[in-house]
Order: structure tokens, then C-alpha cells, then sequence
């Protein structure tokens, strides 16, 4: 067995992690080629992570005109303890307002926060919605192999 397949989550495992409130460290590409990459906070619905940004946004930018989205989500703090997801995929842009009201109050209670009630209504008004559908998830937990140190 590979070292690569040896530390590859399983379905259940990446849907455990992805599951907790990390952070969503989101890729798209702008109009010159440039990699623009964001840390958003998001929550998962079904396989999709899902997150809000401001409608007039870098990132909307990029992806109204190209859908293409990575992200990652990352946990350990060493070698032997790193975890992570990447997710490949394309981003569906969610204008309905009910929608993106829903994703501020699922995103916020997600991290804890409490309702602002017509602040979240205020703040989902100026927002849209981002689904990443994953077409690809590579991932890694290199507790499996009891890793101490870096291999070359």
C-alpha cells in the first residue's frame, strides 16, 4: 500500500472533519490568471460546503466568470498530527435572499454566534451564497501512519 492511500480519510472520516467549524480556505482565479485565495467560515449542507461573501466581492467576481473552485481545510499543529481536505470542484452562486438568510443564520450558529435578528437580515440583503460541489476530495490524516517526521 502506498504512504498516499495509507493516509487518506475515509468518506465518513472527511465528512467528520469537514463537519467542524474550521476554517474553508477558498481558491478562485482572477481575470489576469491570479490565484485569489480567502479564509471564509462555512457549514456543510449534504457533501457541499457552503459560505456567504459580499455580492460584489473578489471571489463572486472570478466566479461569475469562471465557476472553478479549491478550497482546503487543514487541522494539526504537527507533523504527525496533520489533517486535511481539499475540495475540488465548481461554485453554483445562490442569489435567492431566503436562501442566503438561511446560509448567515446556519453559518453563524455553526461558530457559535448568536442571532443578530434584523442585523443577519441587513448583512444576508448585501450577500450571496457560494455551494462548492466537489468533483474531486483528496485528503490526508497522518496520525494513520504514526508519522514523527517529514520523509523526503
Amino acid at each position: 500500500m502506498s504512504s498516499r492511500s495509507a493516509i487518506r480519510m475515509t468518506d465518513a472520516e472527511v465528512a467528520a472533519f469537514l463537519a467542524e467549524p474550521r476554517t474553508l480556505n477558498v481558491a478562485t482565479l482572477g481575470s489576469d490568471g491570479a490565484i485569489h485565495l480567502v479564509a471564509m467560515w462555512y457549514a456543510m449542507r449534504g457533501d457541499c460546503p457552503v459560505f456567504t461573501t459580499y455580492r460584489t466581492s473578489q471571489k463572486v467576481a472570478n466566479l461569475r466568470r469562471d465557476p472553478r473552485l479549491s478550497a482546503l481545510v487543514e487541522a494539526g499543529e504537527s507533523y504527525d498530527s496533520l489533517r486535511g481536505v481539499e475540495l475540488i470542484g465548481v461554485a453554483e452562486i445562490i442569489d435567492d435572499p431566503n436562501e442566503v438568510l438561511a446560509l448567515v443564520r446556519q453559518i453563524g450558529a455553526h461558530y457559535g454566534a448568536r442571532g443578530a435578528g434584523q442585523d443577519e437580515a441587513r448583512a444576508a440583503a448585501k450577500r450571496v451564497g457560494i455551494r462548492l460541489v466537489p468533483e474531486r476530495v483528496i485528503s490526508w490524516d497522518h496520525a494513520k501512519i504514526g508519522a514523527s517526521q517529514p520523509s523526503g
